[in-house]
């Protein structure tokens, strides 16, 4: 398989939308159902709005990847906003800051198969997650 990355700004909700397309085209060319397309781009969703909501810019790296026996994509957000305070506690469902409904972080680690989260106060948030092909 070719190597596929994209690379997607996210500064407002076209933004959003755009790397959700992208997910879901990246997805499908390493050959995810359509069902599981729309799980990674509503994850994509979840946090890219998370980065339009706390640190008003960022960006995302969508990528097509092999694990040897398996395929899959991952998803890289970076930003340089205002970093969580309590990653545990910011992982809780119906946790917010905002007037959200605090599903976006917990929610995205369930949709996908691995999710890792890196974060420094007043420095910024890295999101890392993948999904594999069955």
């Amino acid at each position: 398989m070719a190597a596929v990355t994209r690379h997607i700004p996210i500064r407002s909700d076209v933004d959003v939308v755009e790397a959700r397309a992208a997910s879901r085209e990246v997805a499908n060319r390493v050959g995810f159902s359509g069902i599981d397309q729309v799980l990674i781009a509503t994850a994509v969703s979840e946090i890219a709005r998370n980065i339009i909501e706390y640190a008003r810019a960022g960006e995302v790296l969508i990528s097509a990847i092999d694990g040897g026996r398996r395929k899959g994509v991952e998803i890289i957000f970076l930003d340089e906003g205002p970093g969580i305070a309590d990653i545990t506690q910011a992982l809780e469902a119906g946790f917010t800051t905002s007037r959200g409904l605090g599903m976006g972080l917990p929610g995205a680690r369930r949709l996908m198969d691995e999710f890792d989260i890196a974060s420094r106060v007043g420095r910024g948030t890295t999101v890392k997650m993948r999904k594999w092909l069955a």
